[in-house]
C-alpha cells in the first residue's frame, strides 16, 4: 500500500540522515527545551518570556504555541510540556511530522512509550510512528517484518490504558464457529479463535452429536474468585491465633463488611487460612458479578487486611498474592477447592449417533476413556488433566471472547468420564476452575465483544448480575464436552491422523510465500 511504501521511505531516510552531527543538532535543540522547563519550574522565567523561535532551528521542532487551559487540565510530564496552576503551554506534537517525532525518539528526548500520551487525538498515528522508530533502530529486516503486522483501521482507544502497551499493531487470528449446540434447552453458537486446523470442525461434530441426542445439561456447583495474600507473624503460635480469630463468626463479619465496602458486586464468601511456620496464607473467596474479578477481589483483600492489622499490629503483609490463589499456574488447590466457576456438564449420546455422526462405537470409546483419560493421566501424575484436550477448546473460546488466555492453565482442569447408559453413551465433564468474565479485560474490544454477543453473554447482566459470566462458563464447559466427545471418537476409530492430514496441513508453499513477502 502507499502507506507501507511511505513507511519504508521515511525509515530509510531517517537511517541515512541520522549521523553523529545530526544527533548532536537534535540534542542541542532539545537541551533548549530542557533548560526552559527548568527555568519555568524554578520561577526564573515566565511564559511570556519563552524564546519560542529558539526551538525552531533545523525545522525539526515547530513553533510552540501558547494556549489557555482550565486549571484542572491534566498536567503533562513529558519533556517540553509544562503545566502550572494557571494553565498550560505545550508544544503542538500533532503539528510535528512523523520524521520529526522519530528523530525525537531516536535522540531519547521523547520516549517511544509516551507517543500515545502526546498524540492522544490520533492513536493510530502513535502506532505508526513507533513502527517507524523500530524500523530506524533495528534495521531493514525489522521494517520488512512489520509489513506483515497490520495496524491500520483499528480502534486503539479500546487498547490504550486498558489492554496493551508499546503497541505496533495487532495479530489477526482466524475465528470460526462450532454449533449451534443445544445447552440447557437453548441453542448456543460457540465462537473459537485458533490456528489449529481440525479443532473447530471436530468440536462442531461433537456439538451436532450432542444436539441430536437431546442436548447437554449444565450445573453450576460453585462460584467464587480467589486471592490468597501471604502475611507473616512473629511466631507460628501467633499465626494460629490469627487463623482462629478469622474463623470466629463475629470477626469474619467485620472483615466481610470491610471487603464488601470496596465494590458493588464483590461479596466475600469465605476465608481459608493455611499455616506454614510463621507464614499464614489467607485464601479469600468472593463472588464478582459478571467480571472475572481479579482486580475486584484484590481491592477487597487490601481493605480486609487493614481490619486485621488493627487487632494484630504485629502482622506483616508480605505479598498480596502468596501463590495459594492460584492464578495461571498448575495447582492442586484449584482442582480440589475450585476457583472461578465450577461447572459440570453431561449428555447421553445415542448409540446410533455414535455410529453415524461420530463414526465410532460405544464400547471402544468407553474402553479408551478409561485407559487414556484416567489410567494414562494417573501414570503421568497429572493434576486436573484427566481429559483428552480440554485446553484446546478452552483457549480457542477464550481468545475469541476476550478472556485472559493465560488462565487456560487452571480453567482447563477437567475430568472426562464415560459410562454405558443402556445401549447408549453417557459422558460428563467436571471443570472446577473456569475463570471467565463478560466485562473488563479484553471483552470490550470490538471483535471479542461481537463474539460474546454470538454466545448471548455480552457485558453485564443488569437484571441478574453475574448471570452472563455464569452462562459463558457453561458454554465453555459444553464446548469442552463436544470437543472431548469428537476427539475420543476419532481416536477410538483410528481417524485422528487422517483428519489432521486433511484439515491441519497447509496447502501452500509456506517458505515460498515468506520469501515473496520479504522481496
Amino acid at each position: 500500500s502507499g502507506c507501507t511504501r511511505r513507511l519504508r521511505e521515511v525509515a530509510t531516510e531517517t537511517r541515512q540522515q541520522y549521523s553523529k552531527g545530526e544527533k548532536a543538532a537534535v540534542q542541542e535543540e532539545m537541551s533548549v527545551v530542557a533548560r526552559l522547563s527548568l527555568a519555568l519550574r524554578s520561577g526564573s522565567a515566565s511564559r511570556t518570556q519563552l524564546p519560542f523561535a529558539a526551538l525552531r532551528s533545523g525545522g525539526r521542532i515547530p513553533t510552540l504555541t501558547q494556549r489557555p487551559f482550565a486549571a484542572a487540565a491534566v498536567q503533562r510530564r513529558s519533556i517540553g510540556c509544562y503545566a502550572d496552576e494557571g494553565g498550560e503551554t505545550t508544544p503542538e506534537f500533532s503539528e510535528l511530522s512523523d520524521k520529526q517525532l522519530v528523530d525525537m525518539c531516536l535522540s531519547k528526548t521523547l520516549l517511544p512509550h509516551k507517543l500515545e500520551s502526546v498524540l492522544a487525538d490520533d492513536l493510530e498515528r502513535a502506532v505508526r510512528v513507533r513502527r517507524m522508530f523500530l524500523a530506524a533502530t533495528l534495521g531493514e529486516e525489522t521494517e520488512d517484518a512489520m509489513e506483515l503486522v497490520p495496524y491500520e483501521d483499528y480502534d486503539y482507544t479500546k487498547v490504550h490504558g486498558a489492554c496493551a502497551e508499546n503497541v505496533i499493531g495487532f495479530v489477526p487470528i482466524p475465528v470460526g464457529v462450532a454449533g449451534p449446540v443445544l445447552m440447557d434447552g437453548e441453542n448456543v453458537t460457540v465462537p473459537m479463535a485458533t490456528t489449529e486446523g481440525c479443532l473447530i470442525a471436530s468440536t462442531h461434530r461433537g456439538c451436532k452429536a450432542i444436539s441430536v441426542s437431546g442436548g447437554a445439561h449444565t450445573s453450576l456447583i460453585e462460584n467464587g474468585m480467589t486471592r490468597a495474600p501471604l502475611v507473616r507473624m512473629p511466631s507460628a503460635k501467633r499465626c494460629v491465633e490469627l487463623k482462629r480469630w478469622i474463623e470466629a463468626p463475629d470477626n469474619f463479619k467485620q472483615v466481610c463488611n470491610a471487603f464488601n465496602s470496596t465494590s458493588r458486586f464483590g461479596r466475600l464468601a469465605s476465608i481459608k487460612a493455611f499455616v506454614a511456620g510463621k507464614n499464614l496464607f489467607l485464601r479469600f473467596k468472593s463472588k464478582t458479578g459478571d467480571a472475572m474479578g481479579m482486580n475486584m477481589i484484590s481491592k477487597g483483600v487490601e481493605k480486609a487486611l487493614t481490619v486485621m492489622e488493627e487487632t494484630f499490629p504485629d502482622m506483616r503483609v508480605v505479598s498480596l498474592s502468596g501463590n495459594l490463589c492460584t492464578d495461571k499456574k498448575p495447582a492442586a488447590v484449584n482442582w480440589v477447592e475450585g476457583r472461578g466457576k465450577s461447572v459440570v456438564v453431561e449428555a447421553t449420546i445415542k448409540r446410533s449417533i455414535v455410529q453415524t455422526v461420530l463414526k465410532s462405537n460405544v464400547e471402544e470409546m468407553l474402553l479408551l476413556n478409561t485407559q487414556k483419560n484416567l489410567v494414562g493421566s494417573a501414570m503421568a501424575g497429572s493434576i486436573g488433566g484427566f481429559n483428552a484436550h480440554a485446553s484446546n477448546v478452552v483457549t480457542a473460546v477464550y481468545l475469541a471472547c476476550g478472556q485472559d488466555p493465560a488462565q487456560n492453565v487452571e480453567s482447563s482442569n477437567c475430568i472426562t468420564l464415560m459410562e454405558p447408559s443402556g445401549e447408549d453413551l453417557y459422558i460428563s465433564c467436571s471443570m472446577p476452575s473456569i475463570e471467565v468474565g463478560t466485562v473488563g479485560g479484553g471483552t470490550h474490544l470490538p471483535a471479542q465483544s461481537g463474539c460474546l454477543s454470538l454466545v448471548g453473554a455480552k457485558g453485564a447482566n443488569r437484571e441478574a448480575p453475574g448471570k452472563n459470566a455464569e452462562k459463558l462458563a457453561r458454554v465453555v464447559a459444553t464446548s469442552v464436552l463436544a470437543g472431548e466427545l469428537s476427539l475420543m471418537a476419532a481416536l477410538a476409530a483410528g481417524h485422528l491422523v487422517k483428519s489432521h492430514m486433511e484439515h491441519n496441513r497447509s496447502k501452500v508453499d509456506v517458505q515460498s510465500n515468506v520469501a515473496m513477502a520479504f522481496k
